[in-house]
């Protein structure tokens, strides 16, 4: 189990070299060393490295980048590392990260100067990928253990480890497998070495033998403490979004600014209303933009009350609250088309109270240009001087206005801040229409729209429009207009094969589409074999990633053969089997989602700007941000600001935003939180505020595939 941390003390001559102090006697009674909140990540451009630094970006944990391949990077030096502010010896960094256990060359100064701070300050330290061997606590892999692939293997966290900084995992960690001719995964396998002090946190058995191997282990020698992690990784990959969590809760004893949860929330469009239905023969969707008019006969996809029962059961067995995204000229042209009658919105109506409610205009109208649908594809229609025809200001307003008093009329519990508009439209759409509607913006604010519908897949920022503030949606590629998986495996062959496979060439034409098809799949096996589980695999991959954003499908993948729900269950059951319950996933409406992004894109531009200011002396913690900004912080179980605990519980430790933004936050750490580097007799009192360095971006690296969606 996890032991408590001993420091080695130092000769007064080595800890004044150590700290670049002046010469002079260390007394007993010293003042507690000062620990900023920020990490020292030493890069060599690696994916290992890459994955942790961008674990502390998306976290909002502030973190310096040192890259060992710049040849103008600063000298890592004792006065890099620390210094004494009034008084104080100050650590600069509360946890380092090399690229291994040693990066640079034999007799090294830097590693000296790390290895002496370590030791003074009680800093740990991540070996971000190394190998087996006795100077990391382990049998070397080659002879004993096992040094290869580990693709598609089951490992599990030790008893250690759940008992430690990866309690917040049910036990296992599967490693993807996700292509049978690449090489996904390498690791080498090791045990313990003779009388070494090491702790594994993370093992999987050694191929051959009856014993298990260390992935992840922590390593004490010397007055030091190491991660030690033996499989390499990149930033998308499951097996080390499972563990990127403990990674950073286990370098920073919990104590760390930014937060890390998993979300996951589902928005269905055009609820009330029918999808037009994809042709097998045409290759197109009569009725819709993609078809020339008058092209094939529409034959659409409409929810019946027997979905509904079916959405509300699915939902309580999860747990889990759907986000409907009505359209309700749906409703009033089915009643017009059938002498008054529509059980669909009957009983979704009476069933309102299950499901959470956002306007998606009245008539799914397209807000943006006018659209010259003669021509496939469609093209923004022009006057005659050759400017765009748009959708007007009144246009806008009364499509939005006229779906809200339908919605409230039909006592839908709504948020009148929130807005789908259909197809996303009246935000630009490229190559059609590289701007927004201007006229979009103006009707938002009249009709007080604070939170709109962007798609990720082309407007991933989070941006401004009118009184709007955008919220991006993840499009599942599970097609809108597909009721039937044979339509979804047809459509999806004509999309990403090849032309002379009978397919569209969208692929040849795109070669960053990285979901293309050697052949065409199966109609019959298709869509379980294939396309299920890489959905699921894209959409699991954003819940881990700490991403908030939501994912949206349509009505017509819950109608009929109902394809929507194979990916769905595959996203919560896959979670459920890996998280503990401590762990829940967050699922957020549009409107929180959104103020979640907006609070993040703040304390990211004050963190890079050099305007936070936080660390640790004792069991005080001392946080300071720009008026307006709220400070997010994970810490112990325990820790109080001021009179009341702080933050909510998740994952086994407490995290949030502060209520008030702005100012100085003061936190109390619980007795059970050991204060790293505090020598014997030390004490605990307060200074001025330095404020710290920006942080330092890290390059984007690996990319997660990239769909090329035929959505609505």
């Amino acid at each position: 189990m996890k032991r408590t941390i001993r420091t080695t003390a130092l000769a007064a001559g080595a800890l004044i070299a150590s700290l670049g102090l002046p010469a002079g006697p260390v007394h007993a009674d010293a003042p507690a060393p000062r620990i900023d909140l920020r990490v020292l990540v030493v890069s060599d451009g690696g994916p290992a490295t890459d994955a942790i630094a961008a674990e502390l970006e998306t976290a909002g944990t502030p973190y310096t980048e040192v890259d060992l391949r710049d040849a103008g990077r600063p000298v890592i030096d004792a006065g890099f590392l620390a210094d004494t502010v009034d008084g104080r010896p100050r650590a600069r960094y509360q946890a380092v990260v090399l690229p291994n256990d040693n990066p640079f060359p034999a007799g090294s100064a830097e590693m000296t100067a790390l290895a002496d701070y370590e030791r003074t300050y009680a800093i740990p330290q991540v070996d971000a990928y190394t190998y087996a061997r006795p100077e990391v606590g382990l049998q070397p892999a080659v002879g004993a253990g096992y040094a290869g692939g580990v693709d598609g293997v089951r490992a599990e966290v030790t008893q250690a480890g759940l008992v430690g900084p990866f309690g917040y995992l049910d036990g296992a960690v599967s490693f993807e497998d996700n292509s049978p001719t690449v090489d996904e995964s390498y690791a080498y396998l090791s045990t313990p070495a003779p009388g070494a002090d090491f702790v594994p946190y993370v093992q999987a058995a050694i191929p051959g033998r009856a014993t298990k191997g260390s992935l992840v282990g922590e390593y004490r020698h010397d007055g030091r403490r190491e991660l030690v992690v033996t499989f390499v990784y990149n930033r998308h990959q499951q097996q080390f979004r499972l563990l990127a969590r403990g990674i950073v809760e286990w370098m920073t004893g919990g104590v760390h600014l930014g937060a890390d949860r998993n979300y996951f929330a589902v928005h269905v469009d055009d609820v009330f209303a029918a999808d037009d239905r994809w042709d097998t023969e045409l290759n197109c969707t009569p009725g819709d933009v993609d078809c020339p008019p008058g092209e094939g006969t529409p034959d659409p996809i409409r929810m019946v009350p027997a979905d509904v029962d079916h959405a509300t059961a699915w939902q309580d067995s999860r747990d889990f609250t759907l986000d409907l995204a009505y359209n309700g000229s749906g409703s009033v042209d089915h009643r017009q088309d059938n002498g008054g009658a529509d059980p669909l919105t009957d009983k979704l109506i009476a069933d309102r109270s299950r499901f959470r409610w956002i306007n998606h205009t009245y008539t799914h109208a397209f807000l943006g240009c006018r659209q010259d649908t003669v021509v496939v594809p469609w093209k923004c229609a022009t006057n005659a001087d050759g400017s765009t025809q748009w959708m007007s200001r009144s246009e806008i307003a009364d499509e939005i206005a006229t779906n809200r008093v339908w919605g409230e009329s039909a006592g839908l519990p709504l948020e009148n801040d929130e807005l789908v508009t259909g197809e996303h439209s009246g935000l630009k759409v490229a190559p059609q229409q590289p701007e927004d509607n201007p006229n979009l913006g103006p009707a938002l604010t009249d009709i007080g729209i604070a939170w709109l519908a962007s798609d990720n897949s082309r407007d991933p920022v989070q941006r401004q429009v009118g009184s709007a503030t955008t919220v991006s949606r993840y499009p599942m590629n599970v097609f809108y207009n597909a009721g039937r998986a044979a339509e979804q495996v047809d459509e999806y062959n004509w999309i990403y094969t090849g032309r002379a496979q009978g397919g569209s060439g969208i692929c040849e034409d795109n070669p960053a589409t990285s979901t293309c098809l050697a052949a065409p799949l199966d109609p019959a096996t298709g869509y379980a074999e294939h396309i299920v589980p890489l959905e699921t695999r894209i959409a699991l991959g954003h819940v881990l990633s700490n991403d908030p954003r939501p994912h949206f499908i349509h009505q017509s993948n819950l109608a009929e053969d109902r394809i929507a729900y194979p990916v769905l269950d595959g996203v919560l059951e896959g979670y459920n089997g890996l998280f503990a319950d401590s762990a829940p996933v967050v699922n957020l409406r549009m409107a929180d989602i959104g103020a979640e992004m907006q609070r993040r894109a703040a304390w990211r531009s004050a963190v890079d700007a050099g305007r936070v200011t936080a660390y640790r002396v004792g069991d005080a913690v001392t946080v300071r941000a720009p008026d307006g900004v709220a400070v997010t912080a994970t810490m112990p179980v325990g820790t109080r600001q001021g009179d009341t605990d702080f933050g909510d519980a998740y994952a086994g430790t407490l995290s949030g935003w502060t209520p008030a933004p702005g100012g100085t936050l003061a936190l109390t750490l619980p007795p059970s939180a050991a204060v790293p580097g505090a020598p014997a007799g030390s004490t605990v009192d307060t200074e001025p505020v330095v404020t710290t360095a920006p942080r330092t971006r890290v390059p984007a690296g690996v990319t997660e595939p990239v769909p090329y969606g035929a959505e609505r």
